[in-house]
């Protein structure tokens, strides 16, 4: 059993469960959910069953009359549970990616249910007398060296979730995990609702002045779809990010700004400065039960980076190699400003469009320009191909498989000798209820237990720019980043070897999963890449490769801030999580003190970043969002060698497969990347690639 601490959600029990289509079986192509059939009201019904069901199964493990083995313990834990996996699998995804006010009620009633039964497995003591009982004899037994990973883990699981807590203790922790899944979905959700909540409609098409023609004919349909005439802008970054690099309009910018940085911050219902107190107090008090002196050193004694030093340390090293590069890039941002005719001093929302007026001037280079040559479709195909270059895959839009928006787009994928391999999920547009940014997600892992191969079913989300009546979707080159992101995570799912499901794709360490998304990024500035795909939507023409070395140059504009930046994130994160003793002090006087080394301007009145970085807070982040720059020092480092054999090269791309993609989480990550690289990792090639190194 996949055992269960994300959270679902639910409302009223339906009658009867005999039609419910969540627990019937799926009759469908590859059994994918029948969205078509499930309703809203059958969620709360078929976890209540699912829940049943995997507590008999729990249970018949724990009243085996037979001592306890690897297969009869170990293993029927591992397959435990499979209707709620399923079922739960659903719930969460769509949560995320089609929520509703329903859909949120649900969530919150199932949430303390699916925590106390995670509770009851973990915190059993007779099942964890049965793991401990085959850990123990581990050295005796003849086990394959990935039933021994999934017995280590087992065994680690189970302490690392309390089962060696006694009285109060065990009753403490097992409120503490309740009460905290609760809290980060309603940490989710305010940030949604405040995300929702803002809107600048523009009647006065003067203020539209600085932005071009796509976003506007965006925000028009967009005010449109809200019944208004004019034009409409809101929060959710293809809307928002376009009008802070391009408005004119700089009181606009300031207000649109200003609601930004505020969410979840403002005196009202959604604040989130109280829940974040409680979540960082909860998870000090729960690594305290456990024997860790904070959170940050119960969560990376699981992690490539092992302990909060050694993270601390990585940050404080790039942190010291960004600062003067950031630092010059802020004087160079400034004076550029001053040229331009800028009144007084810099602020926040003036970085974004002085920078993007600064690269067009130093580069030639304007975001504009590149997103003729993006349009979604041939971006997708270039991806696909890509796929099929380096590990031989084929896809193959599928219109039997149900799905759950219109616009959602489903294929099945295939290996190159013709074998199904998986099946694919593409999400790109934003909506009102799906969550902001881009994720990837399975619905089902892929596993072979006693030859049993279930192959993997697997989500790709992004919130990329909707085509309007006249153009179609167009990226920025950002965009075409976070899709190569997400891919590079959705390959880690796809291309998954594994016998069991706890350990197969992206169920790895979380300063490792970054990897296979990171480098697949790479590509993206590859000239014999993007000619593959990368042609002007009108006219046909290959992107030239004046404008990919302006790419390549402008990449590398203000690495040192964007380094900065993402550095203060990580800092941030491991100030929260480093904790000792209960948080007092109020969230932005906290978030002030860590984050003011790094930050180049003064603090605006009314913002907080915390309020709503759910990353860390409504994510599986805290303690990890160093992750990011960890992943990129390891994908620099891997992809050099792509760059000295070939960025095709068929023998690196399988010994990347066979090494790392195929493996997920059986072996120890630093030996998995020893195994493909050759050595460790070393920050040179980040930092060379990066332009931060003279």
């Amino acid at each position: 059993m996949m055992i269960l601490f994300s959270i679902a959600s639910s409302q009223g029990a339906s009658e009867g469960t005999e039609s419910n289509p969540l627990l019937m079986k799926w009759n469908t192509p590859h059994e994918t959910a029948p969205f078509n059939s499930i309703k809203t009201e059958d969620f709360v019904p078929a976890i209540d069953v699912a829940l049943t069901e995997a507590r008999k199964d729990v249970d018949a493990i724990i009243n085996n009359s037979d001592p306890a083995t690897f297969q009869n313990t170990i293993e029927a834990l591992e397959v435990s549970g499979e209707k709620l996996d399923r079922v739960a699998g659903v719930l969460f995804n769509l949560n995320s990616a089609e929520t509703n006010k329903e859909l949120q009620a649900v969530a919150r009633e199932v949430s303390p249910k699916l925590s106390e039964f995670g509770n009851y497995v973990s915190l059993n003591e007779d099942l964890f007398k049965r793991v401990k009982a085959v850990y123990d004899k581990r050295e005796s037994l003849d086990l394959t060296a990935e039933q021994a990973k999934l017995l280590e883990n087992s065994y680690k699981g189970f302490v690392r979730r309390g089962a060696n807590l006694q009285g109060e203790a065990k009753k403490r922790y097992a409120e503490i995990t309740t009460e905290l899944a609760q809290l980060s979905l309603k940490f989710g959700e305010n940030v949604l609702e405040e995300t929702n909540a803002f809107e600048l409609l523009i009647t006065d098409e003067k203020d539209l002045s600085g932005l071009p023609e796509a976003v506007r004919e965006a925000a028009e349909q967009l005010a449109k779809s809200k019944g208004k005439e004019g034009w409409m802008f809101n929060l959710q970054y293809p809307s928002y990010l376009p009008f802070m690099k391009y408005a004119d309009n700089r009181e606009l910018r300031e207000k649109m700004y200003k609601a930004y940085t505020s969410r979840a911050f403002k005196d009202n219902e959604y604040n989130n400065e109280e829940t974040i107190h409680k979540i960082v107090n909860l998870r000090l008090e729960k690594a305290n039960l456990l024997g860790f002196k904070s959170h940050a050193d119960y969560v990376l004694s699981e992690r490539m980076a092992e302990t909060p030093e050694k993270v601390n340390s990585f940050l404080e090293e790039l942190h010291e190699a960004s600062k003067p590069y950031a630092e010059k890039e802020f004087k160079e941002v400034t004076d550029f400003a001053k040229a331009k005719g800028l009144k007084g001093d810099l602020q926040r929302w003036d970085w974004a469009y002085y920078s993007e007026k600064l690269k067009t001037e130093k580069f030639g280079f304007d975001e504009e320009e590149v997103k003729p040559y993006f349009q979604l479709e041939k971006v997708r195909e270039g991806v696909f191909e890509l796929a099929h270059r380096l590990y031989g895959l084929n896809f193959k839009e599928n219109k039997d498989i149900q799905v759950y928006h219109p616009d959602v787009t489903a294929y099945d994928v295939f290996n190159e000798d013709g074998s199904f391999l998986s099946v694919l999920y593409l999400d790109f547009f934003p909506r009102d209820g799906k969550r902001g940014g881009a994720w990837m997600n399975d619905f089902r892992a892929q596993s072979n237990i006693n030859g049993k191969m279930e192959r993997p079913i697997i989500t790709v989300v992004t919130n990329f720019t909707k085509p309007t009546e006249t153009k179609p979707s167009l990226l920025t080159f950002d965009e075409v980043e976070t899709f190569l992101h997400e891919f590079g995570h959705s390959l880690h799912g796809m291309l998954a070897n594994t016998v069991y499901p706890s350990m197969s794709g992206t169920g790895v360490y979380r300063d490792f999963v970054e990897l296979p998304s990171q480098i697949m990024e790479n590509w993206a500035t590859e000239k014999e890449w993007l000619d593959l795909f990368a042609v002007h939507y009108k006219t046909g023409e290959k992107i030239p490769a004046e404008l990919v070395h302006k790419l390549i140059e402008a990449r590398n504009f203000q690495s040192g801030y964007l380094s900065e930046r993402q550095l203060s994130f990580g800092m941030d994160d491991m100030a929260w999580h480093s904790i000792t003793k209960p948080v007092t002090d109020d969230v932005i006087s906290f978030e002030q003190r860590v984050m003011s080394k790094m930050e180049l301007f003064p603090h605006v009145e009314g913002s907080c970043f915390n309020t709503a970085f759910s990353h860390i807070f409504a994510g599986g982040y805290a303690a990890g969002y160093y992750g990011y720059k960890w992943a990129e020092v390891l994908d620099a480092d891997a992809f050099s060698m792509f760059k000295k054999n070939g960025i095709f090269d068929r023998a690196t791309a399988e010994s990347f497969r066979k090494n790392i993609l195929e493996k997920g989480g059986t072996k120890h990550p630093m030996e998995l990347y020893k195994a493909f690289r050759g050595q460790e990792p070393t920050v040179e090639a980040l930092l060379e690639r990066s332009g931060l190194k003279d």
